[in-house]
């Protein structure tokens, strides 16, 4: 079977809410919402090898460190796994006194009644009430018509408040979801909504939870902004009722529901740390959280050490961050283009140079190092690459600076490696090319051993030193008007070396007292080339003798 020319013919659009003075598309979104998390539940239904009690543990204490003020920790009901695991972080005291553990289950008495048994003894807790409302499952799943489907709303609730009642030590909170939502008639689902709320009687103090989920994302994420309007305009008492998201993203656009939700009037979020979650996954929290943050907006989340989140992720689900994920993927911040590179480079220089610390970085909307990324990954070399991306790597690396003029001479020698390799190169593999380029390695023609600069009456300078010409040190000297015409002049004199210097210029690799610096001579050779020479020494007048060195070098070798 193939996909088919006609796809009408098997398949519908989605129907439009007529909702023609829709507010939505003007609102903004000025403060995070409440967030639920929902790995330990549905994302870890959603695994193959779902969590055990020690995997789960430590992902309950991960979301706690995040500053997840609200966990679903689990189905009860489900089995002793579950079960033991909810009885084990309330017997053992692992519930912050500011967090609120929430569990599922369906509208059954006897899954309640399970339900709060597991939570006997903590302090506060959310039990999630749902059952399906939308007309597939009420006709194909359960065969049951309007009536029916709202009656088991209603005796879920009263079982709610009744099993409540047997635990008053505990502050309960109740929240109800008419499930599949995003599939259902409004008018229904505000119809099961408002007769829980009749049951359970919740006031503006001590609101219902009514969460509204898109349990398959079967519409653009506007229809559904559009459905989670219709109903907070109708909802009777919408004071006493926290309007809850759980969006899925089977098309892809379940951050996309969620922020558009957050505009049409809700008021709190449900996902998983990275989306994980059945089918495609839920909304990624860590997306919205930080979409917020590059917003101006305090996300309540704190994702400071976004690779300490991922690892501990990636170890309890046994699943990976895709490396383009938003925000936490290996590669999101990192450019091999080198168009790309040039202008992420012009813009850290820019912000490092401007006062105003408003973050304003091409390609990066959001500073890496909020996340606790280092700069080193923002730039990536590969045969993609241009100039400007080796020359960020030497600096974030070496510390070295390159002029731009010199920057194209060493980009070539870098490209030629990029393409005889075929794979990305790393720092390592630019800094070698770098001294075999520069000859700042072991095997040099020309190695300064030592040697002093003195004034002559007549105002020159005088080179005096040993030279080690092939491993063998040789006493020279040579006269000019400063320390690098000197330098120049002894080449000449004592090896027949003739290079002029066009061109020279310094800086500090680092601060304080141990910093090393960097010299850049640019000079003709015997043909009239341009040739470029490199020294470091922790004295920059060694460090101008060394780069005349090293250009003299790169004279020799062409002639060898």
């Amino acid at each position: 079977m193939t996909m088919l020319k006609d796809p009408s013919a098997k398949y519908r659009a989605f129907p439009q809410i007529n909702l023609p003075d829709r507010q939505w598309p003007s609102q903004i979104i000025t403060k995070a919402p409440r967030w639920l998390s929902t790995d330990l539940r549905d994302g870890n239904q959603s695994l193959i090898d779902p969590m055990g009690a020690e995997k789960k543990t430590r992902f309950f204490d991960l979301l706690v460190k995040v500053g997840l003020k609200e966990i679903e920790i689990g189905f009860p009901a489900a089995g002793a796994t579950e079960y033991d695991f909810i009885r084990g972080l309330v017997d053992n005291g692992r519930v912050p006194d500011d967090v609120l553990v929430q569990v599922l289950t369906q509208s059954r008495e006897d899954l309640i009644k399970t339900s709060f048994e597991s939570l006997a003894g903590v302090h506060a807790a959310i039990v999630h009430l749902y059952n399906a409302v939308s007309p597939l499952w009420r006709q194909v799943v359960f065969g049951l018509e309007r009536p029916q489907i709202k009656d088991i709303a209603v005796n879920g609730a009263k079982a709610l408040r009744d099993q409540a009642a047997r635990f008053p030590q505990t502050a309960w909170h109740f929240e109800y979801s008419p499930e599949t939502f995003s599939t259902a008639e409004l008018d229904f689902s505000l119809e099961c909504c408002e007769a829980v709320m009749e049951v359970l009687r919740p006031t503006p103090e001590h609101p219902l939870i009514l969460n509204l989920p898109a349990t398959v994302e079967a519409a653009t994420p506007n229809i559904y902004a559009d459905q989670i309007e219709y109903f907070c305009r109708n909802l009777p008492n919408r004071d006493a009722a926290v309007i809850s998201l759980h969006t899925h993203n089977d098309r892809g656009t379940g951050v996309a529901a969620a922020e558009l939700g957050l505009m049409a009037g809700a008021d709190r979020v449900e996902g998983c740390l990275f989306g994980n979650g059945e089918r495609t996954g839920n909304c990624c929290l860590v997306t919205v959280g930080l979409n917020l943050y590059t917003q101006g907006i305090d996300p309540q989340l704190d994702f400071s050490n976004i690779d300490e989140v991922i690892q501990t992720v990636e170890y309890c689900n046994q699943l990976p961050v895709p490396a383009r994920h938003p925000y936490g993927g290996e590669l999101v911040f990192t450019a091999f283009s080198g168009s790309h590179q040039d202008a992420i480079k012009k813009g850290f220089a820019a912000q490092q140079t401007r006062n105003d610390p408003l973050w304003a970085v091409p390609y990066l909307p959001i500073d890496p190092a909020d996340l606790g990324r280092s700069y080193e990954a923002v730039i990536r070399v590969n045969s993609q690459s241009g100039k400007g991306g080796f020359a960020w790597v030497l600096e974030q690396d070496q510390g070295l600076k390159l002029p731009k003029r010199m920057q194209p001479h060493f980009s070539r020698h870098v490209q030629e490696l990029a393409d005889a390799a075929g794979r990305e190169l790393h720092a390592e593999d630019i800094w070698d090319v770098f001294q075999r380029v520069y000859h700042l390695g072991s095997a040099q023609h020309f190695a300064l051993v030592d040697y002093e600069e003195t004034r002559a009456a007549d105002g020159t300078r005088l080179f005096a030193g040993k030279i080690g010409v092939n491993g063998l040190e040789q006493s020279v000297s040579g006269r000019g008007n400063g320390l690098i015409s000197s330098v120049v002049a002894t080449l000449e004199a004592s090896f027949g070396v003739k290079l002029e210097v066009r061109d020279y210029l310094e800086h500090a690799m680092s601060a304080g007292s141990e910093a090393r610096a960097a010299a850049y001579v640019e000079c003709s050779g015997p043909d009239g080339e341009t040739i470029w020479g490199v020294g470091i020494d922790e004295d920059i007048a060694t460090a101008s003798v060394r780069a005349v060195l090293s250009a003299a070098n790169t004279i020799v070798a062409k002639t060898a």
